[in-house]
């Protein structure tokens, strides 16, 4: 339930809302959803690792990788899909770090509040 939440909301707010308002979305699910660090972290590392990847596959299709190849380049790296690589682990990392933020702040207010 948490990573479906959090790749619906990262992937929704990519097209409206600056990158880093997906963490924010992944800290929040965390805060209300999140059980355990692990799943928490890997929840949020597969949400917006994932939807990344969606939003960024569907800006280079349309214009057959050129800019993605250029990029790549940019860093001397041999093709535009080590690129997207990239993304998608900075992504993932991201992610799953908001994730996991979300739930130890849980865990803070909860053993407070025993």
């Amino acid at each position: 339930m948490l990573l479906a939440l959090i790749l619906l909301l990262s992937f929704i707010s990519g097209y409206i809302l600056p990158w880093w308002a997906a963490c924010i979305f992944a800290f929040g699910a965390a805060l209300l959803l999140g059980t355990t660090s692990r799943q928490a972290f890997w929840s949020g590392f597969a949400g917006l690792g994932l939807a990344w990847l969606a939003l960024a596959l569907l800006k280079s299709f349309p214009n057959e990788h050129i800019l993605a190849t250029r990029v790549a380049h940019l860093f001397q790296l041999p093709h535009w899909t080590l690129i997207l690589l990239v993304t998608v682990l900075i992504g993932g990392l991201v992610g799953g770090m908001s994730a996991m933020s979300g739930l130890l702040v849980k865990k803070v207010f909860e053993k407070e509040g025993k």
